[in-house]
């Protein structure tokens, strides 16, 4: 049975960005962080989003000295790739091939990103191939 994906609002996402790429942090610091992003929230509001995050099982928390600690419990891979083949299935009836055409034919890409794709094509020639 396929788990369910966890269902993130954007300011939760907000939340979980600031954990992933610093964490783990206090509320306050997650505020302060969140402030410095230009998303100006009060610290019972980060508070209640961490709570939520923490009741999904997206978040965990350790008491350190007099405030608690956040830290994520899933990967910006795992939630990526969860929305991703939501996505998919919503859009292009589970094909992700039209999906990816789409991207490519609308998107700028950079020489390295370029790069990138080359790669992961001619790796799937060569499974192909086998």
């Amino acid at each position: 049975m396929a788990k369910r994906p966890v269902e993130l609002g954007e300011a939760e996402l907000a939340v979980m960005r600031v954990l992933w790429d610093e964490g783990p942090l206090t509320v306050r610091d997650v505020m302060t962080r969140l402030h410095e992003r230009g998303r100006v929230v009060a610290y019972t509001t980060v508070l209640t989003f961490l709570t939520r995050l923490e009741q999904k099982g997206v978040v965990a928390s350790n008491k350190r000295d007099t405030a608690y600690v956040y830290r994520a419990r899933i990967t910006r891979q795992s939630v990526s790739a969860s929305r991703i083949r939501t996505l998919v299935d919503q859009l292009y009836d589970g094909a992700a091939a039209p999906m990816l055409l789409q991207l490519i034919e609308n998107e700028r890409f950079s020489l390295e990103e370029i790069a990138q794709l080359r790669k992961l094509i001619d790796d799937l020639d060569s499974r192909n191939e086998s």
